[in-house]
């Protein structure tokens, strides 16, 4: 048995050196108590491969039992404390929020923006009656979020199927060690109304998806991609055009990161203008692959919702057509001109 637990030690280990996701080694370690189950019922007693293997099936599935046991017990609180964190925010939003005249309590919350000649009371106020979409309460989606719910954005959905993991908090800072194990859209919604109540926040515990993206990007005027997968980026990209709304999208890596704003129906790219192809294997690593540094998603994040306030309330000039890129490791910034293409498979159509 020692053996077995000697090669689960050194499997996890190889994993965690090379950067292998926790869910991936898991399944590893799962191909090697099926191998030693099968051992012990395919050989006879005293075979050296079963006696190598800890000589008896019963210990591994007394084992695989209370591993089972223990996995069940942690789904199912993780179920019951998310349906306690709705229950606590639907008591929360008893009340409709409204779109008319700011509130007192509101006047004074948002009495720094409205003082802002490029912002004023009109501003704020397309700022209250605004409906954004967040697709990702992540790295870049914490930021996002807690910035648009700070700056009083009406209504804010949030579309993620990811729970909060241990790994996350060195830069996710809108999850809590105490939320562990809670959907990422929950604990973002607990920290978004503790932060503004008197925001309207949507969450989507679910996998987007083609066959919802479009119909769900229809509700809201202006949609952020917090994602770090190219596959995922390129269908918000597509749905996002089908629905005529823009899109403005962020991405990290290690020390650099990137924002733009895609809107092929104003006349700025889309995603597959600039990038028509996937990258080769290797890359275009997610943040589990190649690492971040913590701060980095709380720079390109706030420059995310920046650009959603930008955008909204049409102060400034914004990044349609333009893309913003950081290198942190060298504190440089440049901005970049990006033009569409006409024969783009996505847009050139529109």
């Amino acid at each position: 048995m020692g053996f077995v637990l000697l090669l689960a030690g050194v499997l996890w280990g190889i994993g965690y050196v090379m950067k292998v996701p926790v869910a991936v080694r898991l399944r590893l370690l799962g191909v090697l108590y099926l191998a030693v189950i099968a051992v012990q019922v395919m050989f006879p007693d005293g075979h050296p491969l079963r006696e190598v293997t800890g000589g008896s099936a019963a210990l591994w599935l007394l084992l695989g039992a209370g591993l089972a046991l223990v996995l069940g017990y942690r789904a199912l609180l993780r179920k019951i404390r998310d349906r306690a964190a709705q229950a606590d925010i639907a008591r929360g939003d008893a009340e409709a929020m409204p779109e008319g005249p700011f509130l007192g309590v509101e006047l004074e919350r948002y009495a720094r923006h409205i003082t802002l000649p490029d912002i004023g009371g009109g501003g704020q106020l397309a700022l209250k009656r605004a409906r954004v979409l967040v697709v990702g309460a992540g790295g870049l989606g914490s930021p996002v979020l807690l910035y648009l719910a700070a700056a009083g954005v009406g209504r804010i959905g949030v579309i993620d199927d990811d729970v909060v993991g241990l790994s996350n908090l060195q830069r996710q800072v809108i999850h809590t060690d105490a939320r562990s194990d809670m959907a990422k859209v929950f604990s973002a919604e607990i920290a978004m109304k503790a932060l503004n109540p008197h925001v309207d926040v949507r969450p989507y515990k679910r996998v987007l998806t083609d066959d919802i993206a479009t119909e769900l990007f229809a509700e809201y005027d202006l949609i952020v991609d917090g994602t770090d997968s190219f596959a995922v980026r390129d269908m918000i990209n597509r749905a996002a055009v089908a629905a005529g709304k823009p899109l403005i999208a962020g991405a990290i890596s290690a020390w650099e990161g990137q924002v733009t704003l895609y809107d092929p129906k104003n006349d700025a790219p889309c995603m597959a203008c600039i990038f028509p192809n996937a990258p080769a294997p290797g890359l275009s690593a997610t943040c589990a692959e190649a690492g971040v540094v913590g701060a980095l998603p709380g720079i390109i994040g706030s420059m995310m919702a920046l650009e959603v306030v930008k955008e909204i309330t049409g102060a400034g000039e914004g990044l349609r057509g333009r893309m913003l890129i950081y290198d942190a490791l060298y504190a440089e910034a440049r901005v970049i001109a990006v033009k569409r293409r006409p024969d783009c498979a996505v847009c050139g159509a529109v």
